[in-house]
């Protein structure tokens, strides 16, 4: 299934229009959050081909929004990449283990991201 529509998880407004920015240019529609409760609403109403996930954001955190999403049945089949400033290995593998399906450490380079959707779709 081709990936067209993202949502792109972002407590920062700058980072998500920096991921949004880049991402329209190649063509994507984009959806954005900027928690994790928002992103797990938005998740459901938006049903997005995609998410890209912060992790350190206010309330709920992006490994506990990843773990709600990836465990809902409306939402589990929606790859989720997390794109966060956490980059120790510890950091990623708890990342996968909550159900991402890829994982980034920022400044996400915007080339390899689109390069990693593509091979999604």
């Amino acid at each position: 299934m081709p990936i067209k529509k993202i949502l792109v998880v972002d407590d920062s407004p700058t980072e998500r229009l920096a991921l949004s920015e880049a991402l329209i240019s190649k063509g994507y529609q984009i959806i954005t959050a900027e928690s994790g409760e928002e992103a797990i609403a938005k998740s459901r109403s938006e049903l997005p081909d995609l998410i890209l996930m912060d992790v350190v954001m206010p309330g709920m955190n992006g490994y506990q929004a990843t773990r709600t999403i990836s465990r809902d049945e409306v939402t589990r089949n929606i790859p989720i990449i997390m794109c966060t400033s956490k980059g120790q290995e510890t950091d990623r593998i708890w990342g996968m283990r909550q159900g991402a399906y890829d994982y980034l450490v920022k400044p996400v380079d915007h080339a390899e991201l689109v390069k990693r959707i593509q091979a999604l779709g």
